[in-house]
């Protein structure tokens, strides 16, 4: 399959309300007739559940460097390259077999997509997801899983209020039931996470945890619709954005913000040498729980983990809108909390359980608006056809 051939869609720009409007009615529809957003659904399932156990789990078996677990959050970035070769090499053959069929001399194919306005806003973006990601880093150190993610949560409204402000989101009935229904979880979840503080962290280190997790729930619920309005500035200038862009895209954000974590581990100390005459990290792998394999294993799985679903909340933004990434991110907390409790033996109770419901219930409610929207949408489309000459009576 050629990505490029497959994935060109049309972005709207930001003065056209309309046509975003339309193109969000659509984006249910587009879910089931694309593999490719499927594809990225999964990857946002994969990453979302299992990038913040493997952090957890570098701070619960020894680890403690923050800017190193922050910059694992983007350093899977070179994983792109490979995508985008198989695209770049694609889109060769086809422009040499276009060039062959109309007779002309052979045009040079582009090595990227991106125009430097748009490389601009993506390195803007990756200094903020850099920022995002020592936040987050920070505050799992202290937290548990089940209760960072909760907070992390609260991005949802903090997406929904600047999707509104930057990217003018329209708003149903059902898209806000969601919203209140998940945040409401959340909050439930908020308030039953007051007795969680682990062993070993203080109350000091507890409430900065909290803090910073805060801090970064609303900064990436910045990032999305700052992503969705950096697409469509590139749609309204060039007419089109593909999938292929997208991950040019990311892999501008993912290198920026890994070379902010990095020039942050120098200022840390983390590569020098520590009293024992032993680089810090390599001294760090050997005193790990799980053994030196296990904590470069975890290393490289945490940064897989967290490329995927950073990919698939920029396809998921791609596809459908920033609101939508946000929902998706929230609906999947409860799998991130029944692993926590299966892997780290956090407590489950009532209010949990609650949440969960209320969290898959919100999930129910925007699709259902979604498909309710597409629908309408298929039907004003359709009226507004003028019929065809042989429907016509004699």
């Amino acid at each position: 399959m050629e990505v490029e051939a497959a994935t060109t869609q049309r972005q709207p720009c930001k003065n056209a309300i309309t046509t975003k409007q339309q193109q969000q009615q659509l984006s249910t529809g587009r879910l089931f007739r694309s593999p490719l957003l499927v594809v990225n659904f999964v990857l946002m399932v994969v990453g979302s559940a299992c990038g913040p156990l493997l952090l957890r789990a570098y701070f619960l078996r020894g680890g403690n460097r923050k800017w190193l677990s922050s910059l694992l959050q983007t350093a899977g970035w070179p994983l792109l390259l490979a995508p985008l070769c198989f695209s770049y090499s694609s889109r060769r053959r086809r422009r040499e077999v276009e060039d062959d069929g109309a007779g002309a001399g052979a045009a040079a194919t582009p090595l990227f997509l991106m125009t430097p306005r748009l490389l601009v806003a993506s390195a803007v973006v990756g200094l903020m997801t850099g920022v995002d990601d020592l936040l987050y880093a920070y505050g799992l150190a202290y937290l548990p899983v089940s209760t960072s993610s909760i907070l992390i949560s609260t991005q949802l409204a903090f997406t929904a209020a600047f999707a509104l402000l930057l990217v003018r989101q329209r708003f149903t009935a059902f898209s806000v039931n969601a919203v209140v229904l998940l945040s409401v979880g959340a909050a439930m979840l908020g308030m039953n996470a007051g007795g969680d503080r682990p062993a070993g962290v203080s109350r000091a280190q507890y409430c900065a945890g909290f803090a910073m997790t805060l801090a970064a729930a609303a900064l990436y619920g910045l990032v999305l619709p700052v992503m969705e309005l950096s697409q469509a500035h590139h749609a309204a200038a060039r007419g089109a954005v593909t999938y292929t862009l997208v991950m040019e895209m990311q892999l501008v954000i993912g290198f920026v913000a890994t070379a902010f974590s990095a020039v942050g581990m120098l200022v840390n100390n983390d590569f020098h040498l520590e009293s024992n005459q032993t680089q810090a990290i390599p001294g760090e792998a050997h005193e790990f729980g799980l053994g030196q394999a296990g904590y470069y294993l975890l290393l490289a799985g945490s940064a897989a983990m967290y490329q995927c679903f950073f990919l698939g909340t920029i396809g998921a933004i791609f596809y459908g809108s920033a609101l939508l990434a946000g929902v998706i991110m929230t609906v999947l907390i409860p799998v991130t909390e029944v692993l926590a409790v299966m892997f780290f033996h956090e407590p489950f109770n009532g209010t949990k359980g609650v949440a969960l419901a209320l969290s898959l219930w919100g999930f129910v409610s925007y699709f259902y608006g979604e498909v309710r929207a597409a629908k309408a949408a298929h039907r004003r489309r359709h009226s507004d056809e003028p019929p065809k000459p042989d429907h016509l009576d004699p």
